[in-house]
Parts: structure tokens; sequence; C-alpha cells
């Protein structure tokens, strides 16, 4: 019974967050045409304002996101096109992670190290768990097991490592940035300012989510590794 409680509040702590996270966009996307801008309108504004005309504002499929190498704030369909708290909130902390890469923010700049670091690595082990198998049959080289797990936890490591060092940018772009630019150029309804902060939250919590995924991936490759 112990182990069974246990292994319950560990699947609540991995996927509550993310759970939490989509309900609370989700809540304050409505009504769509609570404020007088769009996300894209309201980004365009406070880069402006930062002096980052250079960085531009595009719609995108692929999830809300600053690319520091295109030097562009990209956000999905309905934050980019409506006026919802959502929108504006979200839209405000991808700006935060533009204003950062402007200042050099170290923990971004690391995370991109990291980020290219990691993608080589993973490119590497889906290559040593592709041709392990091959390699023994042909081989018989011994040990290819325990080269192919090997390859494995090494991939999840890289890749919870990016996770971990996505943590501070996030929580620094949506309370050292956006929440003082909203505040500070009068975006916000005075009842929305809690509300804010919660989506705020919720924004880098996304990636409190996926840490903890990776952890627990981590987790059940070792248990394999040391059977």
């Amino acid at each position: 019974m112990p182990l069974i409680f246990l292994l319950l509040l560990l699947l609540a702590v991995v996927f509550l967050p993310g759970i939490w996270v989509k309900r609370v966009m989700t809540r304050y996307s409505e009504p769509e045409d609570r404020y007088s801008g769009t996300g894209a309108e309201l980004a365009r504004h406070l880069l402006d304002r930062q002096g980052l005309q250079h960085v531009a504002v595009e719609v995108t499929e692929h999830g809300d996101h600053y690319d520091p190498a295109e030097k562009a704030v990209r956000l999905t369909a309905d934050k980019h096109n409506r006026r919802s708290l959502t929108a504006i909130t979200v839209a405000a902390h991808e700006v935060g992670h533009a204003i950062q890469d402007a200042q050099q923010y170290a923990p971004l700049r690391i995370r991109g190290v990291l980020v290219t670091a990691s993608r080589k690595v993973e490119r590497l082990g889906a290559a040593a768990l592709i041709l392990s198998p091959f390699i023994g049959a042909v081989m018989r080289v011994p040990g290819v097991s325990l080269i192919m797990f090997a390859a494995g936890f090494l991939t999840l490591a890289t890749s919870t490592l990016v996770h971990l060092a996505t943590l501070p940018t996030e929580f620094d772009a949506s309370f050292g940035r956006a929440l003082p630019l909203l505040e500070k150029e009068g975006i916000l309804i005075e009842v929305d300012k809690p509300h804010a902060r919660r989506l705020l939250t919720a924004a880098a919590l996304t990636y409190v989510a996926a840490s903890l995924m990776s952890l627990l991936n981590i987790a059940r490759w070792w248990a394999i590794l040391r059977r």
C-alpha cells in the first residue's frame, strides 16, 4: 500500500503542473476581446518601448516562444490575434525573453549552449541505440546492451539539463520582466493583476512540468539499467 501511495504521489507531482497550466491558460482565454490590443500588438508595443524594433513578432503553429537566433517573438494564433488576458500576458512573457537576449542574460546564454550540445548528444545517442543491436549481432561485441542503455541514459540526461537550465530564464521572464512591464505601461485592468500573476506562474511552470517528466524518464531508465 505505501508503494502504491508513493507511485500515485509521484505521478501527481509530474502531471498535475501540466494539467493546472492548461486549465489556467484556458480559463483566462475568455473573453477574447477583454483588451484593446491583441497579443501581437502588445508585443510590438513593448518591444518598441525597449528599443527592440529589430525583433519581429510572428504567428506560429509550434507553441509560444522567443527565437534568439532569428530574433523573433512567436505566438500561436490564439495569442497573436486575440485580446484576452491570456494573450497579452503570454505575449509579455515572450517579450521578456527578447529583453533577456538583448541584455545577454547569463542563464539564457547557458541554456543556448546546452541546447546546441544536447542536439549533438541526442543524435549520437539515437545512432548508438539504432546501431548497437546490429553491431552486437554481426560482430558479437560483448556489453552491447550496456552501450544501448548508456546512450539512452545520456540522451535523457542532457534533455533534463536543458529543462533545468530553462527554469531560471522562465521565472525571470515572467516576474523579472513581463509583470513589471505590464504594470509600468499600465496595461493591466486592476482586477486582472492577480490573474496575470497566476498566468505568468503557469507560463513558467510549463518547464517545471517538462523537467519533472525528464527526471521521471531518467529514473525509469536508471531502474532498467540496474536490473
